[in-house]
Order: structure tokens, then C-alpha cells, then sequence
């Protein structure tokens, strides 16, 4: 039987209860290596290739992580600071909510670690492709550098309640939140 450490344990309970996250900017611990945890593209998260199976400890980790100026992500205590892999983006939106319509309509996103945000000018979609006209990798901003991979389920329910807008630069297809219009894509001109 395994038993959790006092301070563990605190720690996850106060995550629960709705409390604010750490304050993991303002901390400016050394570097104490590389721990073994990897954040795959599904937002499984795995320590020595064995994924963690506490949503506790998951949400616990999510709460303490944060990517520096290095592009590197890391777990920050007031102490330490261990320097995980991340393969895509450290968290996936799983949910997405939409109230109102066009330009007076709100998304809000859930991830697969229970952050809740809502798109606009401080959570800002993007949408990436690495080849025209290929595969979207769609994002939303959460918190510090850190973003959520929007899953396939919920970048479909988004292009459902997309429009198209002409802009400066062409066609484009996208959605309205908080009054901003984030493009999901470009439209050809033969569409």
C-alpha cells in the first residue's frame, strides 16, 4: 500500500476546492534536473513511460507547470524546478460552450485538467497548419505561455458554429467570441 506524502495530499485537496492556482511566474527557483514525465499530444501524462492514473496528482503536476523563455516546460515549487517533455501542447480542450451568436457569442473551453476559460483577447484561438490546406492543429490560450490543443471532437464543433468574413486579406472562415473573430481558416476563391 502506497501512502502519499502530508504535504501531497494538502496540496490536492486545496486544487479541489477551487483555490486560486500557485503563483509558479513568480517563482524563481535553480534548475534541479530532468524528471522522467512526458505530456503526450493526447494529454496523457506519463512518468517513465507508465501513465499517471490519479487525476489528483495530474491536476496537482498541471497546477505547478510552466514553460520559460527556452521553449522548455517545467514543475515549479518555491524550490525546484524539474524540466519535463511535452510533445505538442500541455493541455487539451475537451469541452467547448457556446452562448449567444455572432459577434455577441462566448466560447468557453474545458480541459482535460479542469481549467475552464473563455476565448478572447486574453485566451486567444489560433489555428496552425503546417501544410496548406493540411491537418489544423487548433490552440487555445490558458495561462502564462501555456496552451490547450483544442481535441478533433471539439475543433468540429467549433467549425459548426463558425461564419465566413470577408477581411483585408481574403475569405476567411472563423468563429466569434468576446467580440474577437478568430480564423479557423482560409477560404479558396473557388468555394
Amino acid at each position: 500500500m502506497r501512502h502519499s506524502s502530508p504535504a501531497l495530499t494538502v496540496l490536492a485537496a486545496q486544487l479541489t476546492s477551487n483555490r486560486p492556482l500557485p503563483p509558479v511566474d513568480r517563482w524563481n527557483p535553480p534548475f534541479s534536473g530532468d524528471i522522467d514525465i512526458e505530456i503526450a499530444r493526447n494529454g496523457v501524462w506519463r512518468y517513465a513511460a507508465d501513465p499517471i492514473q490519479r487525476e489528483t496528482l495530474v491536476r496537482l503536476f498541471a497546477s505547478i507547470l510552466r514553460r520559460d523563455d527556452d521553449g522548455h516546460y517545467y514543475l515549479v515549487t518555491p524550490v525546484e524546478k524539474w524540466r519535463i517533455r511535452v510533445s505538442d501542447a500541455p493541455f487539451v480542450a475537451v469541452r467547448v460552450d457556446a452562448v449567444g451568436a455572432g459577434h455577441d457569442q462566448s466560447l468557453t473551453f474545458t480541459t482535460n485538467v479542469g481549467d475552464t476559460v473563455i476565448a478572447g483577447p486574453e485566451h486567444p484561438l489560433t489555428v496552425i497548419y503546417s501544410v496548406p490546406g493540411g491537418e489544423p492543429s487548433p490552440y487555445i490560450h490558458i495561462r502564462g505561455r501555456l496552451m490547450a490543443l483544442l481535441s478533433r471532437a471539439v475543433f468540429v464543433e467549433l467549425a459548426g458554429l463558425g461564419e465566413e468574413r470577408l477581411t483585408p486579406a481574403g475569405r476567411k472562415y472563423g468563429v466569434w467570441s468576446q467580440g474577437c473573430f478568430f480564423c479557423l481558416g482560409a477560404l479558396d476563391d473557388g468555394e
